[in-house]
């Protein structure tokens, strides 16, 4: 790919909702993408655009997520839960129904039934090193690259693990500009618009580090952008975005909510910018 537009679709679990709203106004505006890359959630979402790239796959979308929140894909009582991880070790919740939710509604089966290039990040647990899915089965890929650590169980493809690609690549910006794009639009949870502070309680240390972590690379990515490429990072919406620490993962309470404000402020954002 020379030249284009891509849209990134970062990682950040329920609140990762806001990207539908975000991709209501791109598509209201006519924007359409020629690449698209994603992390967890975002490769979830990213998936569906891929697959329909158009209004459709946001209202595709929206009743995907209308179904998580009231599905049974992060079900369970906290006894159940306790079950689960008491049985496995590892996880609290089995990939199976986030399977059967994805394979429910997502059109196609393969990365090359899409209708516009798509890859996703997951973390490589053998090599301690982030892996893009490229092609082959679309579902195995989105599964691997949203395997929450302690949350869902690492996918096994070609004998190789993977975890979650926001442990390597949260927001992956430098990826659309390594594969030719010169306009990319960044899609994201809008954590990244809430200042870090010294963590004052035990739970907030992992969560501040990791915040560092994902943050870190993006605005690496940011920094050294090549002359040339547009980037466009939409607002979520939210004026004070919930962090890590204080994210429930298992409440969609919000998601209509949220949809709505990123609708509004990423459809402001863009015509303030001229973008049509």
């Amino acid at each position: 790919m020379t030249g284009g537009t891509a849209f990134v679709l970062g990682g950040g679990g329920v609140l990762g909702a806001a990207e539908v709203g975000m991709l209501q106004a791109l598509f209201e505006r006519g924007v359409l993408p020629d690449l698209i890359v994603g992390t967890s959630v975002g490769a979830i979402n990213g998936a569906f655009v891929a697959a329909d790239p158009g209004p459709g796959a946001v209202d595709r979308l929206r009743g995907v997520w209308e179904q998580l929140a009231s599905d049974r894909v992060f079900a369970g009582s906290v006894i159940s839960r306790i079950s689960t991880l008491a049985r496995t070790r590892t996880h609290v919740h089995a990939r199976e129904p986030l399977r059967d939710l994805l394979a429910a509604h997502l059109p196609v089966r393969t990365f090359a039934e899409l209708r516009v290039p798509f890859q996703c990040v997951a973390a490589s647990i053998e090599r301690a090193a982030e892996h893009w899915f490229t092609d082959g089965p679309l579902i195995e890929a989105v599964l691997a690259s949203s395997a929450v650590p302690g949350l869902l169980p690492p996918v096994e493809v070609d004998g190789e693990h993977y975890l979650d690609g926001g442990l390597v690549h949260s927001i992956p910006v430098g990826r659309a500009v390594a594969l030719g794009a010169d306009t990319v639009y960044v899609l994201h949870v809008g954590r990244i618009d809430r200042p870090l502070r010294p963590p004052t309680r035990p739970w907030e240390v992992a969560t501040v580090a990791f915040e560092i972590a994902r943050r870190h690379r993006f605005a690496a990515d940011m920094a050294g952008l090549p002359p040339g490429v547009t980037v466009r990072v939409l607002p979520a919406g939210d004026p004070s975005p919930p962090g890590a620490a204080n994210l429930r993962y298992r409440d969609f309470s919000g998601v209509p909510a949220r949809i709505e404000q990123a609708h509004l402020a990423a459809g402001a954002y863009l015509d303030k910018a001229g973008v049509a």
